[in-house]
């Protein structure tokens, strides 16, 4: 679903809330669990591209995931209810390069989550270009989401700073 959100339109899943086999002995969220989160409303946003369930059965054709940078931002707890935010941040003809954030009921941000994601061909399994029928949703995400301001943790390398 579309939802307004600085001058443009951030793609926003339905409503997740936090699963009680999801918290860990620490009484959060466990780390794996953000990552399941991240799944769900990604699957969401694929499905709005055309990637969905129904794409990959019938065509043969899927998007897999080739890298993941997660940062964990504020806690998440039992009864905590979340949406999945997701930006295209750019594309060519066989990756995707989407920018998510797990946002609290109450507006703030649980983690976020850079993806490089492949368009594959079952069949080898290899990667393979996008159809030309898909390329439409690409570009009008691309056209709305190019208006949103870069997000801080896009790019983000990870290490230890030395002093």
């Amino acid at each position: 679903m579309l939802a307004t959100n600085r001058d443009a339109e951030l793609y926003h899943s339905a409503p997740i809330p936090i699963e009680k086999d999801w918290i860990d002995y620490n009484g959060h969220l466990n780390m794996a669990y953000y990552n399941v989160v991240f799944d769900r409303g990604g699957d969401e946003f694929l499905s709005e591209l055309g990637f969905g369930p129904t794409y990959a059965a019938e065509r043969k054709l899927t998007i897999y995931t080739a890298e993941v940078h997660i940062c964990y931002v504020q806690e998440l707890h039992l009864d905590d209810v979340v949406t999945v935010t997701n930006q295209l941040i750019d594309y060519d003809s066989k990756r995707l390069h989407t920018y998510l954030e797990i946002v609290h009921k109450d507006g703030w941000v649980a983690a976020t989550c850079e993806v490089l994601s492949l368009h594959v061909d079952m069949s080898g399994p290899k990667v393979t270009p996008f159809p030309e029928d898909v390329l439409p949703k690409l570009e009008f995400y691309m056209k709305e989401h190019a208006q949103l301001p870069a997000p801080d943790r896009v790019g983000r390398a990870i290490g230890v700073k030395k002093k």
